[in-house]
């Protein structure tokens, strides 16, 4: 078993490039997308005794390095790119908002016997998993207070739920497809007029176009001032969430890196998005690590249901909804996938089933997750606390 400092953090570091490596050649597996390759890969690592359940090396990970990466992909969000996303993906990715925060409430009810005090705890943190993605699993858990043993359980289930999802949507679409209008076949029939959009639709086939994959020019100076904005924001945010009790410092680096990332000085800042990928995908591993089959018996298969009710709930506004307002399925399966998923996995999706015109608005709409699935995790903690279910 591996469970030195600097031997963890090689291998945690490897497992990390060789998800990349994976997405990157080996056309199979770019359908299932790094994020989840390396969530995998640190499930058999930890589930074959690899590695140790709890290392200071996953909480750090799991905190400073987490923080660091919602910072640097929250600075690289520009809002403003929203509407290069178009009404049907902002539309579906609504859907998928609703019927997420939809989802944690039902299961609160349903699951507040088993849950007790904990039960607001867990429908914020589901929420903010569903809304933009694992990264927001901890953001909101641990701002919070999800005991760690439920944390842990709870974890394992979101990435098995998470992984059954992914399926769902790749394959729903050829089972349902002819229920809703066609998929666009180009961003002009998808409501989009934006060249760099259309550029990066029609040339999604080379891998040096893939967001994951991109080269980016970078000077020392650079970098060194997007890390340092970086860390200065979590001092911030820390700080302020002393003279705030009531506000966790994951809010307050939310609303900060979005502030600073909209000034004209940080404007799309170079780097920032690969920065925090890396950093994400670290987590991702660290994620996998924590996905041990028998916390989720240690806790109680009721959280496992709990995550099945929340994207059972989800799925159903997004499809049923979806339909009544007459948007496309893959419209609907690449926003539903960048709230479960987060980004990356809007991106297999549409890469997958060829929706060329997707791509970009996945993305989009899976960043903006990022941002949102923080506030909507919180307010909806904070409704069924204030509802009293489970107290």
């Amino acid at each position: 078993m591996i469970s030195s400092t600097l031997p963890l953090v090689a291998l945690i570091a490897a497992t990390t490039a060789f998800a990349f490596l994976l997405d990157r050649h080996v056309p199979a597996l770019s359908k299932v997308g790094a994020s989840l390759l390396a969530l995998a890969l640190g499930a058999i690592l930890t589930n074959t005794g690899v590695v140790p359940a709890a290392s200071p090396v996953y909480d750090t990970i799991a905190g400073p390095v987490t923080s660091l990466a919602i910072a640097m992909l929250l600075l690289a969000v520009n809002l403003g790119d929203l509407r290069r996303a178009g009404p049907r993906m902002l539309g579906a990715f609504g859907l998928a908002a609703l019927g997420t925060a939809s989802g944690a409430a039902v299961g609160a009810f349903m699951f507040a016997s088993h849950l007790g005090e904990d039960t607001w705890r867990l429908a914020g943190t589901l929420t903010g998993t569903y809304t933009g993605g694992s990264l927001n699993f901890v953001a909101v858990g641990r701002g919070v207070g999800l005991p760690d043993a439920l944390f842990a359980g709870a974890t394992a289930a979101d990435a098995l739920t998470t992984g059954l999802w992914l399926g769902v949507t790749l394959m729903l679409p050829i089972w349902i497809g002819r229920f809703y209008p066609s998929v666009p076949t180009s961003v002009l029939e998808g409501d989009l007029v934006d060249a760099a959009a259309a550029d990066i639709a029609a040339e999604s086939r080379d891998e040096e176009h893939h967001p994951f994959f991109v080269r980016v020019p970078v000077s020392a100076l650079q970098l060194t001032t997007l890390l340092a904005t970086g860390f200065l924001l979590l001092a911030a945010s820390d700080v302020l969430a002393t003279w705030t009790p009531g506000i966790p410092a994951v809010l307050w680096l939310t609303t900060l890196a979005l502030i600073v990332g909209h000034t004209p000085w940080f404007r799309d800042p170079a780097g920032a998005m690969q920065v925090g990928t890396v950093a994400l995908h670290f987590f991702f591993v660290v994620i996998g690590i924590w996905s041990r089959v028998s916390e989720i018996v240690a806790v109680g298969v009721e959280v496992f249901f709990y995550t099945l009710v929340v994207v059972g709930v989800h799925g159903l506004v997004v499809y049923g909804g979806g339909r009544l307002a007459r948007i496309d399925v893959g419209s609907l399966s690449v926003a539903s996938q960048a709230a479960v998923g987060g980004p990356s996995s809007a991106l297999a999706v549409a890469v997958s089933r060829e929706w060329r015109g997707l791509i970009l608005p996945g993305i989009i709409v899976g960043l903006a997750g990022y941002a949102l699935g923080n506030y909507l995790g919180f307010g909806v903690a904070y409704l069924v606390r204030g509802m009293g279910v489970g107290l």
